[in-house]
C-alpha cells in the first residue's frame, strides 16, 4: 500500500527551508506519496511569527537556525537582509506547479533558496518569475496561473486543512494521523514509515 503524508509548510518559513531536501530524500527513500498544504503561522492554534516573539527567545530562534542551517548543508543569510517583502504570494506559484503535475518540489527548493540564502524579493511577481526562469521553470506560466480559481481555491483551502489538522508550525508532517511538527523530528516520521509507530 503506497504511504501518504500530508506537508505542512510556508515559503516565508526558515524550518521549512532548511528541511525541505532531507524531507524530500526521506520520501523518495521511502516510496512516500507527499500533498503539499501551504499557508502561514496559524495563530488560532497557537502558532507565533518570529517578530512577535520575546528578543531573548528571538536570539536563540536565530541561533538555532544557523546550528541547523549547518547540519542540513543549506546557506542562510539571516543577518544585515535587506527590507524584503511579504515572500507569501510565492506559494501561489507553489501550488500552480502541484495542480499542473509539475515538479513542486523544485519550484519551492527555487524560491525558498532565493529568499533565505540569496535575499530576493520573491513577494514580487518580476523577482520570483526571474527565480522560476533560473531555476528551469516557465515564471510566465506561474505568474499567470497564480490567480486562476483553482489556485486561489487550494491556497484558501490549504489554511482550513492546517488549521483543522491541528497544525501552527513549520513544517509539519501528518502521516498515519499522528502529527510531527518541525524538521527535527524527521527521524521520528522516518522510524513510525518503518513501522515504529509512537
Amino acid at each position: 500500500m503506497t504511504k501518504a503524508i500530508e506537508y505542512f509548510f510556508s515559503i516565508g518559513s526558515p524550518w521549512s527551508y532548511i528541511g525541505l531536501d532531507t524531507f524530500a530524500e526521506l520520501a523518495t527513500k521511502n516510496e512516500v506519496v507527499i500533498t503539499p498544504y501551504l499557508t502561514t503561522v496559524v495563530e488560532e492554534n497557537g502558532g507565533i511569527f518570529s517578530r512577535n516573539r520575546p528578543e531573548i527567545r528571538r536570539s536563540y530562534w536565530i541561533r538555532d537556525l544557523e546550528r541547523w542551517a549547518h547540519v542540513r548543508g543549506k546557506p542562510l543569510l539571516l543577518h544585515d537582509r535587506p527590507e524584503l517583502s511579504d515572500p507569501t504570494p510565492a506559494s501561489l506559484f507553489v501550488i500552480a506547479a502541484y495542480l499542473d503535475g509539475k515538479d513542486w518540489i523544485g519550484v519551492s527548493r527555487a524560491l525558498q533558496h532565493a529568499f533565505w540564502s540569496e535575499a530576493k524579493d520573491i513577494g514580487k511577481p518580476d523577482i520570483r518569475s526571474m527565480v522560476a526562469y533560473a531555476a528551469g521553470f516557465d515564471g510566465a506560466a506561474l505568474l499567470k496561473r497564480q490567480a486562476d480559481d483553482d489556485v486561489q481555491s487550494k491556497w484558501t483551502g490549504d489554511r482550513i486543512h492546517a488549521r483543522d489538522s491541528g497544525v501552527f508550525g513549520f513544517p509539519t508532517y501528518r502521516y498515519d494521523g499522528e502529527i510531527y511538527w518541525g524538521q527535527d523530528n524527521l527521524p521520528f516520521l522516518e522510524r513510525h514509515l518503518a513501522g515504529d509507530r509512537p
